[in-house]
């Protein structure tokens, strides 16, 4: 299925669009640069490298949260049973997939980067019209990071050796829709597998890869429950459960970042605001010691206010509208609420800035995930107490800290921390012990 998608770019020459007024920019100035281009959307299931419509005939409407307009309908997936079938087919002895020679996996990963590299435009377009991602990010940091990790995938498809023997799975993954391109990467590069339209492209053999959308509680049901799908792959909330499978998640949470005196202050207010606060790394609990508190949460609302809300194509917008519904305001009667941010414009999921200044830890605002651009400031007086505070959760996804002579000591002490690189690679292996009885000892 082709869909014509007409875009405006604004062009790098345009007059600023920035509004004192802190309303949304929506309204193109005159010099504005037309892109027309085709992009192959293809909205159908993907399943032994082929496209297939849906059994019960349901599409999942996708809108563009910019302006609440359709984008596209992608085909809603049946139970899962034909697309586990294809990939266990996909892995058994004799299969092109499993008799591969490792170091032409890695080719296909490269020949899959290259694909990615020559439509990176067209990929981080099509990022900004359905995410709400500004443009530039999904530029320079998405589609970047997309293509590096391909690319330092590559390498290792002919470095799994010693005590690990890759396992025959059928690996699941969900594409989550505040990093779409960049998560795909992140969930398939380490399993040696690829997908998308340009799975066939690539080269890669059919039933490695099915691409099998759908919602939580029917699709993402089945694959949980599935006793044939040996590995889960997962970023989303904690509300989830599956049967004795082994699984990798990502579920975000209460982030923190703690900020000592003696940090460069302009980077330490980074944490939060990337990404409309969409990001499962946020610095969500803010932690500032005590000497710079004051002048921190007034830099903070200084920088929430000057914020640039509009659509995400266009130049000087520093932040584009939530995926979901924009967040309802945000009551809490002890902590000071120092910039409101209420939804913002007639249409669209836009929602300005919020920053709250003396919160404590017993405050919902301080223990639940918000996922959006509200900050939480709050106070400390040494580092044995920040510690704790940091610590003081459930979850340990990611923590940051601000600081010039204390990283070492605060970041070995913080219960936080991702697993990339090679030991990602290690989720998606074995360990097997394998005896040989030897007759005759040479030594």
């Amino acid at each position: 299925q082709w869909s014509l998608f007409i875009v405006k770019l604004w062009s790098f020459g345009a007059n600023t669009m920035r509004n004192t007024s802190g309303s949304i920019l929506s309204q193109p100035p005159k010099d504005v640069l037309y892109v027309i281009f085709f992009s192959h959307l293809l909205s159908q299931l993907f399943i032994n490298n082929e496209w297939h419509e849906s059994c019960s005939g349901r599409k999942i409407p996708v809108y563009n949260p910019a302006t609440g307009k359709l984008l596209s309908e992608v085909e809603e997936a049946d139970p899962v049973s034909e697309e586990v079938e294809s990939a266990r087919v996909a892995l058994q002895l004799g299969s092109p997939w499993r008799s591969m020679v490792a170091s032409n996996r890695g080719q296909l990963l490269t020949k899959l980067a290259d694909l990615v590299e020559r439509d990176w435009l067209l990929l981080a377009t099509l990022e900004g019209l359905d995410s709400g991602k500004v443009f530039l990010m999904a530029y320079f940091v998405d589609l970047m990071a997309t293509i590096k990790t391909l690319r330092y995938y590559c390498g290792w498809a002919h470095k799994i050796h010693g005590k690990t023997t890759p396992v025959d799975v059928c690996v699941p993954f969900g594409l989550q829709w505040n990093f779409p391109v960049m998560m795909f990467a992140w969930k398939i590069a380490p399993a040696l597998l690829v997908a998308l339209c340009f799975c066939v492209q690539a080269g890669f053999p059919p039933g490695g890869v099915n691409v099998v959308p759908g919602y939580g509680q029917t699709a993402g049901c089945a694959i949980s429950h599935h006793m044939d799908i040996d590995k889960i792959a997962f970023t989303g909330s904690t509300a989830v459960k599956s049967n004795l499978k082994r699984v990798t998640l990502e579920l975000g949470r209460k982030n923190p970042n703690i900020v000592f005196a003696d940090c460069d202050l302009e980077q330490a207010h980074s944490g939060l605001f990337f990404n409309q606060g969409q990001c499962c790394l946020a610095g969500s609990r803010v932690f500032v010691e005590e000497p710079i508190y004051e002048e921190f949460v007034h830099r903070s609302v200084e920088k929430a206010r000057s914020k640039v809300l509009g659509n995400p194509l266009l130049q000087g917008v520093d932040q584009g509208p939530q995926v979901h519904d924009p967040l309802r305001p945000l009551s809490n009667k002890r902590a000071t609420l120092e910039c409101e941010g209420s939804a913002c414009g007639q249409q669209g999921l836009f929602i300005q800035p919020t920053v709250f200044s003396n919160v404590t830890d017993s405050m919902r605002i301080a223990k639940e995930e918000i996922f959006g651009p509200v900050q939480q400031i709050m106070c400390f007086r040494s580092i044995h107490e920040v510690i704790q505070r940091a610590n003081a959760t459930y979850y340990g996804l990611a923590a940051g800290v601000f600081t010039i002579d204390k990283a070492l000591t605060v970041s070995s002490a913080l219960q936080a921390g991702m697993v990339w690189g090679e030991y990602a690679i290690q989720e998606y292996a074995e360990v097997k012990a394998v005896t040989i009885e030897i007759k005759r000892k040479n030594s």
